[in-house]
């Protein structure tokens, strides 16, 4: 039998050194390429386990051409050095793929076949760089290359480490690593166990070009996930899939953005750099090499434009699920969905303009510098953030156009729906007080104003927004609790308005409205508040009777079982028309809470809110408060007196 041996030309530490970083696994990738750098059309791998679970083999088969055993100083002998001049097509042409192994186990043996001749090579980790092989009779070679032609199997024993990663987790890397080349090669596949290697999810896209009259295809592959070893390249082709030349993609630095470009044409079919060089024109097609390339980037560029607009919809949506975007608790909830809509889209435009910004911050980082973002958005301030964010975003002069546009749009947005949002309500107050003035009498029926409150929640403070959604069990609880309150001369006749009868007030329906809201309390921990709105008809004067009424709610509320929790707290709002005069007991209960500096507060508990409101100290507030931008805004209020009464309460009624 004869043998043969020699030495790798590198020291044993340095080839180890070389591996210190590599992923164990991935020494099988290694020789996955060898196989396909030998023009093998199917490598098929092999895991082999002993009775106690154990792995005892991996067998690496490819039927490409086998080890040219009268050249063994290029495929042995040679490390991290290639064998010829032009080898973009080949991965493993530098000859160090094979040594990765020791990473794994510390055995490893090449079976391999060729037109001509059987042999086997062995290494073992110990002695690195030594190598010994011995020719084999046909009976001799290993089981699964007799029925090939030609080709190798990597046989590696005794491991370091007991398991590769699971069989299904292992296809997947191998399709995250081989995925480019399986999409351009369709005749080549890879296998563990009989199960292929699948092209990993992708988006291709595809442009034809013209270059000093000739004709490119260019194919574009968009990864959703990132290769695991191969970076993005844009690759010149020929017909036989042959790669002519490679270039490193600009777009390695794009945030979460992977892609393997190709570029195909009959120019490339017949190129060969070596005749072209002696030529004249070889300066010419150096020329329409750059070209493509240059296009190929432009056309990535393209692509990542799109491409960013979704990804970073995807992430604000991740954003907001995770809480990095403000609560925006006690504000109300139009301009709440405001505010957050335009700090989201600010968010937008810097994403894009440097996406780099929000990747490389933790998630409390960047949820602390959302909510700066959303503060200073507000304020006045933004043509400083401008200027502090055209100072460190890597930013072109396209870019900075487009961010200040952006800045310069949100600070009119929000001039715009603030004065539409005031002049909305300024209108919605005046039409108010012309029912509660002049029409009070005609406004009879709970639907009537219970629409009216529903849509304009706002009148009793930004913390009542979302009153208009209902919450069944508490809503049919409350309901019910409000029927067991029985008081006797509720209504008197010095309360009730001119030109009303006790016996047509009596037969109204107080408006009533319970609801019950998932917020936050003043130390940020959630809970739920249950708010009861119980509005007196206009027809009548709030009296120390409702008061009593106020009272026994919450006494009821307080005994009852279903709200015992410590996380619901509850408040009543008591509202009428107007406090009758002859009343002693509301005044003398806001007088004595008048230190809380809460408006018409007479009631103040642990778990317990009350509140006595009229609607014209309701009207009053929202003036005072907004009384300078209302002076300023000068808005023309219409003449309501032809208005017909039903017309206002349609109007009030409306989104």
């Amino acid at each position: 039998m004869k043998t043969f041996k020699g030495t790798a030309e590198i020291t044993d530490e340095g080839v180890k050194k070389h591996f210190k970083s590599f992923e164990p696994s991935n020494a099988i990738f290694e020789l996955v390429w060898n196989g396909l750098d030998a023009n093998a059309s199917a490598i098929k791998i092999s895991t082999i386990f002993n009775e106690m679970d154990g792995l005892e083999a991996v067998e690496v088969l490819d039927n490409g051409e086998g080890i040219d055993l009268k050249n063994l100083k290029n495929s042995f002998r040679k490390f991290n050095e290639s064998s010829k001049k032009n080898d973009d097509d080949k991965h493993g042409s530098h000859g160090k793929g094979r040594l990765a192994f020791h990473k794994l186990c510390t055995s490893a043996s090449w079976y391999t076949k060729t037109t001509d001749r059987n042999a086997k090579i062995d290494i073992d980790a110990a002695a690195i760089r030594e190598y010994q092989g011995n020719d084999l009779e046909q009976f001799e070679q290993h089981a699964s290359l007799y029925g090939l032609e030609y080709g190798t199997c990597v046989v590696l024993k005794n491991f370091l480490h007991n398991k590769l990663p699971d069989e299904e987790q292992f296809i997947k890397k191998l399709g995250n690593e081989f995925g480019w080349y399986l999409a351009l090669n369709k005749d080549r596949a890879i296998s563990v166990n009989g199960k292929p290697v699948q092209i990993p999810r992708n988006e291709i896209h595809i442009k034809t070009v013209n270059i000093l009259n000739n004709e490119f295809t260019i194919r574009v592959i968009r990864w959703d996930e990132r290769p695991s070893s191969e970076k993005s390249y844009n690759y010149l082709i020929d017909k036989n899939n042959k790669i002519i030349a490679k270039e490193l993609s600009k777009t390695n630095n794009k945030v979460a953005f992977y892609t393997s470009a190709y570029a195909f044409s009959k120019w490339l079919d017949d190129y060969d750099d070596e005749i072209l060089e002696l030529e004249t024109a070889h300066g010419n097609s150096r020329k329409i090499i750059k070209d493509i390339f240059h296009v190929m980037t432009s056309f990535q560029r393209e692509i990542y434009s799109g491409y960013l607009r979704k990804h970073v919809d995807e992430e604000l949506y991740r954003f907001e699920e995770e809480g990095f975007f403000p609560i925006y608790k006690g504000l109300d909830k139009k301009y709440a969905d405001w505010r957050k809509a335009n700090t989201k889209e600010f968010v937008k435009e810097i994403y894009i303009a440097d996406p780099q910004i929000f990747n490389r911050l933790n998630p409390k980082q960047a949820k602390i510098l959302i909510r700066l973002l959303d503060a200073i958005l507000v304020s006045n301030e933004n043509d400083t953030l401008f200027e502090v964010l055209e100072g460190v975003l890597d930013l072109s002069s396209e870019n900075v156009d487009q961010l200040a546009s952006q800045i310069k749009a949100i600070t009119f947005e929000n001039i715009i729906s603030t004065i539409e949002t005031l002049q909305q309500r300024q209108k919605a107050i005046h039409q108010l007080r012309e029912i509660m003035d002049n029409r009070y009498s005609e406004v009879l029926e709970t639907p009537d104003l219970q629409k009216i409150i529903e849509n304009n929640t706002w009148l009793f403070g930004p913390q009542y927004t979302t009153l208009g959604a209902e919450e069944n069990t508490f809503t049919t609880i409350a309901k019910t609790l409000k029927n067991t309150i029985t008081l006797d001369n509720l209504i008197t006749a010095e309360d009730i308005e001119n030109g009303l009868s006790l016996e047509g007030v009596n037969r109204q329906v107080d408006l009533f409205l319970a609801r019950k809201i998932p917020t936050f309390d003043s130390t940020g921990n959630q809970i739920y508040k249950c708010v009861i709105v119980e509005i007196k008809r206009p027809g009548i004067s709030l009296n120390k009777n409702h008061l009593k009424q106020v009272d026994d709610y919450c006494e009821i509320i307080s005994k009852h079982p279903a709200f015992g929790s410590k996380k619901m707290y509850f408040e009543i709002i008591l509202i009428g028309r107007k406090i009758s005069k002859d009343d002693f007991q509301i005044r003398q209960r806001m007088n004595n809470l008048k230190d809380k500096a809460v408006l018409g507060l007479v009631t103040d508990s642990e778990k317990m809110k009350c509140y006595v409101k009229d609607w014209y100290t309701i009207f009053d507030e929202f003036e005072l408060s907004n009384s300078y931008l209302l002076s300023t805004l000068n808005t023309k209020l219409e003449f309501l007196s032809a208005k017909t009464t039903s017309d206002l309460v349609v109007e009030l009624q409306e989104k």
